[in-house]
């Protein structure tokens, strides 16, 4: 009995200690860890809500990127963090696809990390470069011209891993076409070259590709989501444009390090979420043509769990390894 009495009182007093603690947090800056070089598509969310964030928490909140290696190289960095509270990461989809992907990945997503909740669920979308123009003007001119030109055309991806890279594995596998791959270390550097004409065609997330289709530096073809996008009323899904049963979506979300008080992350949801239902940020979401998040912690897990199991399938199915 007195060993129980001794238990019971040292978790109260551990209960106590966090309680004050996250009463008094933050007493200082809070960082977010983005594991893409910065102007990719996390930035597009993570900048505007670190901003909301530091008016509502009275710190500063700040977003410090490291790419590489298709975003696993942060999210180790990441995992290793103190779980204080000032540390969080700010990471995508493209996690969930890594943990098959990688076959010796020296962080467990599930294992390292606690859901805070989903930011912005955002449609990708077949771009090609204006190069192009006369000889694939759908996508039914891309899975003709691969047929006929196999490894002829290159895909450029934010890295291996991410939906950039698995939704054209995914799409190779359902079309029977042959293209090359060409990762690059986040959406942003990928940007510059899809721009220049250095790669044929992207998978690209709506929140990088939009402004540049509205410039006409890129020529959409279709939208990977279920249903079209508002952003791009006329521009066809995947399914509707020949290839039935594709459905691809990236999507950006927040994860606590595991073992941050349970009292701060529920600070921390409540803060995030009344954040991106703030008119402004509704606002720059619909501009990227983005479906706003706001799940609770225990939902974001679900889907993470359901994720993981999606991209485990289409992994073992397009024969994609990689030894990291």
């Amino acid at each position: 009995m007195r060993k129980s009495s001794t238990w019971l009182a040292a978790g109260a007093l551990a209960l106590a200690g966090f309680a004050a603690h996250a009463q008094d947090w933050p007493t200082k800056a809070v960082i977010f860890l983005n594991p893409f070089p910065a102007g990719g598509g996390t930035d597009t969310f993570a900048r505007p809500i670190a901003a909301k964030l530091t008016q509502s928490l009275g710190q500063s909140a700040l977003i410090e990127n490291q790419g590489g290696a298709g975003g696993t190289v942060g999210a180790n960095n990441a995992s290793k963090r103190a779980p204080d509270g000032y540390n969080w990461f700010f990471g995508a989809v493209h996690h969930t696809i890594a943990e098959s992907l990688y076959t010796r990945l020296p962080y467990s997503l599930e294992r390292d990390f606690e859901p805070l909740t989903i930011v912005a669920f955002v449609p990708n979308v077949v771009v090609v470069h204006p190069k192009h123009r006369d000889t694939l003007k759908s996508l039914k001119d891309l899975i003709a011209y691969a047929k006929a030109n196999p490894g002829k055309l290159n895909y450029g991806s934010a890295g291996s891993g991410t939906t950039h890279h698995l939704s054209v594995e995914l799409f190779k596998t359902m079309t029977q076409t042959q293209m090359v791959h060409v990762p690059y270390k986040g959406a942003g550097p990928l940007m510059v070259d899809l721009l220049a004409g250095q790669v044929d065609l992207a998978f690209d997330g709506m929140g990088t590709s939009s402004n540049q289709i509205r410039a006409g530096k890129l020529i959409p073809l279709a939208i990977s989501s279920k249903v079209r996008n508002p952003v791009l009323p006329n521009v066809p899904t995947v399914e509707e444009a020949g290839v039935p049963g594709y459905e691809v979506r990236t999507w950006y979300a927040i994860w606590a390090i595991k073992g941050t008080p349970r009292p701060i992350i529920n600070r921390m949801s409540k803060d995030v979420v009344a954040a991106i239902n703030q008119p402004d940020l509704k606002k720059i979401w619909a501009e990227q043509g983005a479906d706003a998040g706001g799940m609770p912690p225990e939902e974001m897990g679900r889907i993470v769990k359901s994720e993981i199991a999606k991209w485990a399938k289409v992994v073992k199915d397009a024969g994609a390894k990689i030894d990291n």
